[in-house]
């Protein structure tokens, strides 16, 4: 099904030769991947290597604008330079914290007509579904504080950073990027009965995560099998491909691209995208369409694969699996983490279905599940299926060719565009509960249990399909392949008055006079402190898992009310992973730690010119989203560095950086809290750029000599650096 080749290959009409094989064809292997081709197009450095890009356009949503805003205006904004999209879909509900987070959509709307920028109001579409019906574009590059900003099945290189790497844009800097490694997913063939887009991308994911195959390269998809689907079911695959740790992907496109453009009134944003005849790629995966089954992850991520059919045939061996690697991930003994207790009669049995975001409540999927769902009864028990279309434009098309009546009178319940499922802000299961989605995420903890507090629940991820097939059968799991349905249905109509009655558009109109609207929850960023000559840290928290994901360093869901108010969501740091780190950190930052001035004497610093600060180890950190706060947050605790073996995203290391710490690494040493690391003339080795250096390691008063080291940082990442933040640096060189 899916053949993984870790050498250079080259394209040659729709197929991957080797270079043998295509020199024996008189190929020259000299020509442009689509994914080079429109890296040089942005790109202002004209350094094949060390990329300068400019971007077409931006994106964030509700719970990361507010700071970019923030970062970017005390840095000299003056105006949006490119069209910059801000979409309320993650932090859409006021449960927690009053009004909280509608002060964040008033300023919102503010900064967009100060500005001149995008504002997409509550409910109207999720972020990636509206970039895809309105910016994305063939030969495009779109930017996106968010993980999953991948439009790739459009022909647009979209890429999810943090904050700051917007902020840089918006100050007309650039996104600094060695060229990436870029691999070429071959498709071939066509997708059975029962196969949805989350099947194609969870086999994927499921073959290349955990060798990390795909970290930080750009995919791209080229073959026959693409022209057999649907654009709809394009983006499905694409935007998962987030999961496989790749940095971006990006599709070659055909006339079914340019129809999909066509309808949104943007057939002029279409191009003919392929690579060239001996175009080179570092590597490529094959994957034969023909062989892809419906497939389902298991708690508690991703890229945790079985096919569905040997989950439903043999249903104990893989959940006692996952079982016994759930209650080791969570720190659990005994019983308080069951998977097999939902094994009733042989048969798995979900307590909820969530069809959701910008990878589940996409057209396609909806049609198949109303026409899956259509004169069946999901039944009255505990099982519930709640169902988010990924925009105004999706939800109006099934409410007007009647498939959302079809699912309401199955028992679905339909619900408002919100990103909530998907990062545990909305539809929480029941304690013990298993809940099917077809989201991007089933991360510990991400659905917004809390396992210290014995509240404990478990995500699997499926298809649309099989999840549709499962609540006509009662909540019992049933794969999509092993029902009737029809696969065809109605062809998308767009109604433009879908985003013309509600989204205000200030791109090109920014009225400089118009004043930000401020709640109480939204305040500036806090002072941070240059980098001094030497550095010695403590370790406060120590994390050994294997991954260690953004959603663990700040958690996601009800803390979302307080992304605006920095030192206020800093509490939460670490909060379901090591309840006591932030206390730890304060103490040091704060002065107040007696093991920290012990240190300071045993090693005869002057804090004068020594900074103190504090660092978290974990062996792989930084998996899964882009949200910024799970760097600044450590920043604001007094943290100055992490110290990993490697970390697990460029977007996270570039988080910590852009926020001015450190981004060490240690091959062997093993750290424990309460440690100190002492770095002698830091300030020289960022400065110069030195590779590996020298540090103490300080234990129970004894001193281990260590040795750290750092990847390559450009001139501008030192600079960042030294200067403490990136917001620093910037108002240091206005």
């Amino acid at each position: 099904m899916i053949k993984i080749i870790d050498e250079e290959r080259y394209y040659f009409d729709g197929d991957i030769l080797s270079r043998r094989s295509l020199e024996e064809r008189g190929i020259s292997p000299t020509g442009l991947s689509i994914a080079q081709r429109i890296l040089q197009a942005h790109d202002v450095s004209r350094d094949p290597s060390k990329l300068n890009i400019k971007f077409d356009a931006l994106c964030s949503h509700d719970i990361t604008y507010v700071g970019i805003i923030q970062a970017a205006r005390a840095s000299g904004l003056k105006e949006f330079p490119v069209p910059y999209v801000m979409t309320n879909c993650h932090n859409s509900l006021c449960a927690v914290g009053g009004t909280i987070n509608e002060d964040d959509h008033v300023f919102g709307l503010s900064a967009a007509k100060k500005y001149g920028g995008i504002y997409v109001p509550a409910n109207i579409a999720v972020i990636h579904s509206y970039m895809r019906e309105r910016l994305a574009g063939c030969g495009k590059a779109v930017l996106g504080s968010d993980s999953h900003t991948r439009y790739g099945a459009l022909g647009t290189l979209g890429i999810g950073e943090g904050g700051p790497e917007l902020v840089k844009q918006l100050l007309g800097r650039t996104y600094e990027l060695d060229m990436p490694r870029i691999v070429a997913v071959k498709l071939t063939g066509k997708v059975r009965h029962g196969v949805g887009p989350h099947d194609v991308a969870l086999a994927l994911i499921g073959a290349v995560f955990k060798s990390g195959f795909a970290k930080n390269s750009i995919l791209e998809f080229v073959g026959d099998g693409i022209s057999a689907m649907s654009v709809e079911f394009r983006n499905g695959i694409d935007v998962m491909t987030t999961e496989s740790a790749c940095l971006s992907s990006v599709w070659a496109t055909d006339d079914k691209v340019r129809d999909y453009l066509k309808t949104f009134g943007r057939e002029n944003d279409f191009a003919e995208l392929t690579p060239d005849n001996g175009a080179r790629y570092d590597g490529a995966i094959e994957i034969d369409l023909n062989g892809v089954e419906p497939m389902i992850a298991l708690p508690f991520h991703p890229s945790n694969v079985f096919k569905l059919a040997d989950v439903i045939a043999d249903p104990y061996e893989a959940l006692s699996e996952a079982e016994e690697n759930g209650r080791k991930l969570l720190g659990l003994e005994g019983d308080a983490f069951k998977l097999t207790d939902k094994i009733v009669d042989g048969k798995i049995i979900a307590s909820q279905g969530i069809i959701a975001g910008c990878a589940g409540g996409i057209y396609d999927n909806l049609m198949c599940a109303a026409n899956i769902l259509e004169g069946r009864s999901i039944g009255n028990g505990a099982f519930s299926l709640n169902v988010y279309p990924a925009s105004q434009a999706t939800d109006l098309a099934i409410v007007k060719n009647g498939a959302a009546a079809r699912l309401m009178e199955s028992g679905a319940v339909l619900k408002p565009c919100f990103c909530g499922p998907c990062f545990g802000a909305g539809d929480v299961p029941c304690n013990n509960g298993f809940s099917i989605r077809h989201t991007t995420r089933n991360f510990e903890r991400r659905e917004g249990a809390k396992p210290a507090e014995r509240q404990i629940a478990s995500v699997a991820l499926m298809d649309a399909r099989s999840i549709a097939a499962t609540a006509a059968n009662g909540g019992v799991l049933t794969s999509a392949a092993d029902i009737d349905y029809e696969n065809a249905f109605e062809r998308f109509k767009y109604f433009p008055s879908a985003y013309d009655a509600r989204v205000y558009n200030g791109f090109g109109k920014a009225d400089h006079s118009a004043s930000l609207v401020y709640g109480p929850n939204i305040t500036d960023i806090p002072e941070i402190p240059v980098l001094k000559d030497n550095l010695l840290l403590k370790v406060c928290s120590a994390i050994n898992d294997p991954v260690t994901t953004t959603d663990e360093l700040i958690p996601s869901g009800e803390t979302s009310s307080y992304r605006s108010n920095p030192l206020r969501l800093a509490e939460f740091a670490l909060s379901r992973k090591d309840p006591m780190y932030v206390q730890r950190s304060k103490a040091v930052r704060d002065g107040r730690d007696e093991a920290t001035l012990k240190a300071i004497k045993i090693l005869g610093l002057n804090t004068e010119n020594t900074t103190v600060g504090t660092c978290i180890f974990a062996v792989k950190p930084g998996d899964g989203s882009a949200r910024e706060q799970a760097a600044s947050c450590q920043r604001f605790l007094g943290g100055a560095a992490n110290i990993a073996r490697e970390y697990a995203t460029k977007r996270y290391r570039s988080n910590l950086i852009n926020w001015g710490m450190l981004p060490l690494l240690d091959e062997k040493s093993e750290f424990c809290v309460g440690d100190f690391v002492y770095i002698d003339n830091v300030r020289e080795i960022v400065l110069h750029g030195k590779r590996r250096f020298k540090a103490t390691l300080l234990r129970d008063a004894k001193s281990i000599e260590a040795e750290l080291s750092m990847d390559a940082l450009t001139e501008e990442e030192r600079n960042i650096i030294l200067s403490g933040s990136l917001t620093n640096f910037y108002k240091n060189n206005k």
